[in-house]
């Protein structure tokens, strides 16, 4: 770790040493950073078009030490084939990168929800399930969570995404009862002007082990930069 912090010395942002040792960044996994790891790290975007720039820095470094050694007793036939090698021009349209990742995973979804939505019409069932979400997803990001996904009248929420915590299994459990209580004070709303009371189940997994792929959204007519954050799980693990 010691190496780390030497390397941040040397660009002039020590403020981040720990930061990088609460997360466990090392030399190591430098070349697998992304400018979305450092923004959920809290870096401003000029510092990190500078660390990203020093990281590429470092993985040039070893490759053209390498080539000038290998290429002393080649002569101009390595200057020939470098001349002879395409030249690739332009920004690629998208950028992947993959990480294994211990996750909380919550479902959240409604009880009986196909029998009250027959009672209603398709308005007041919208407007009685947008109630519903809006302050079950109120009450998930309060606690840190992140909604990856709107099923219908359900929620799938991910704790340890985009930045891993010690406590997620503990704060998924306190967004749980969150919800509920949410629940309860839109239910009393409800009543008030006549609409059936809603119950919500709530379920957990942790830790869930899953391989993560990241990616940057390719780059859109007349927009200057791409957009970041999406991403989609390949493999579950247990």
């Amino acid at each position: 770790m010691q190496q780390i912090v030497e390397w941040l010395e040397t660009l002039g942002m020590s403020e981040y040493a720990g930061c990088f040792a609460e997360n466990r960044i090392d030399l190591s996994v430098l070349p697998d950073l992304t400018d979305q790891h450092l923004k959920d790290l809290g870096l401003p975007l000029g510092d990190r078009l500078k660390m990203l720039r020093a990281i590429r820095e470092l993985a040039v470094a070893p490759r053209v030490s390498s080539d000038a050694s290998s290429g002393e007793g080649r002569g101009q036939d390595t200057t020939a084939r470098r001349d002879a090698a395409p030249v690739q021009t332009g920004a690629p349209a998208a950028e992947v990168s993959g990480e294994r990742r211990y996750l909380t995973v919550m479902f959240c979804d409604l009880v009986g929800s196909t029998s009250i939505s027959a009672q209603l019409d398709a308005e007041e069932w919208r407007d009685l399930v947008s109630g519903y979400l809006e302050a079950a997803c109120a009450a998930v990001t309060e606690m840190g969570g992140h909604v990856a996904k709107k099923l219908g009248d359900g929620l799938m929420v991910l704790f340890g995404y985009p930045v891993a915590q010690e406590n997620d299994a503990e704060r998924a459990a306190r967004a749980a009862l969150s919800i509920q209580r949410a629940l309860a004070a839109v239910n009393r709303k409800n009543a008030e002007i006549g609409k059936p009371a809603l119950n919500a189940r709530i379920g957990m997994r942790s830790p869930f082990e899953v391989r993560i792929r990241f990616w940057i959204k390719a780059l859109r007519p007349n927009r200057g930069k791409p957009t970041y954050g999406d991403y989609y799980i390949l493999s579950s693990y247990g």
